[in-house]
This record gives structure tokens, sequence and C-alpha cells, in this order.
């Protein structure tokens, strides 16, 4: 499937990558690509969900909506506030990708945005400035992460 993408400048949310306190190296910037409407919706149709829109609508039948779809909850927010930008722990022993592993931060059915595990590891901080159920995936691997607003986070394993 190939994909179309917004350019950089021009999508909305590109303020998340150019807070001053989190600076995000041009380099990353070039390998963060938010996908255009329809790509996005592509992306969500086939590996989150085609019946909800977003996180708080899955339904039964959505995979994240199983409750066995999760192995493990845990807590993002303290690492997020904290001055150590290392993903956390359990996330790394969870997911053990190839640095160059094509991943899709998928906020809802239209705000998916592609990037590289490398670049996400990096600059997790980034993409949780919106925290309202973003699902992290990997088409080429079945490991999975949702993010919840609550400062929680699943581990889990897509279906």
């Amino acid at each position: 499937m190939s994909h179309s993408y917004i350019p950089f400048e021009l999508y909305k949310r590109k303020w998340i990558f150019n807070h001053k306190d989190l600076p995000v190296s041009d380099d990353d910037k070039a390998l963060i690509k938010p996908l255009a409407d329809k790509s996005a919706m592509e992306v969500w149709n086939k590996w989150i969900s085609n019946k909800s829109s977003r996180a708080e609508l899955f339904e039964k039948g959505d995979w994240p909506a199983k409750q066995d779809a999760w192995s493990a909850t845990e807590h993002w927010q303290s690492a997020w506030d904290s001055h150590d930008n290392a993903l956390p722990e359990a996330i790394l022993e969870h997911i053990k990708w190839p640095d160059d592993t094509v991943i899709y931060f998928c906020y809802e059915k239209y705000q998916v945005l592609e990037t590289r595990w490398d670049v996400f590891v990096r600059n997790w901080k980034c993409f949780l400035f919106f925290d309202d159920g973003p699902i992290l995936m990997a088409p080429k691997h079945k490991q999975a992460l949702m993010f919840e607003q609550n400062g929680q986070y699943k581990l889990g394993v897509r279906g």
C-alpha cells in the first residue's frame, strides 16, 4: 500500500515536534511523515479498526477492545514528566524491533504519523502531547502499545 503524505510544514500538529523543551533533530523530523487523510484512513481501517474512528469508540470486534489483546498496563506519565528522555523500561522489553522498523503512531482515523522505531524512541515525549488513546503499531510485527490519558499505557499484541 503506497501512501500520500502531508508536507511536514503543513501538518497542523507540527508544533509538538518544534517544542523548545523537547527538541527534535532535523534528521528525525525528516523521518516523521504525517499521512494524508485517505492514507491515514487506510492504515486505521486495515490495522486498527474498520468500525470505530477513535479509541474511546472501540467496540466488540475491534482488536484493541479485546481484554486479552493487552498483557500489561504500566505508567508513562512519570517518565514523561522526568528529565530523562528514555522510554519506560517495560516498553523496551516488550518491543525489540530493529531501529529502521516502519511504525504508525495512530491518534485516530485521520491522524496517523508514519516514522521509524528509533525516531519514536528518541522523541516519544513529543508524540504524547496528544494522549487520547493513540496506538503505536508496526505492520511487520504483532506487538502494539496504547497510551491512555490517565497516564497509563498498555502493552499488547494485535489480533
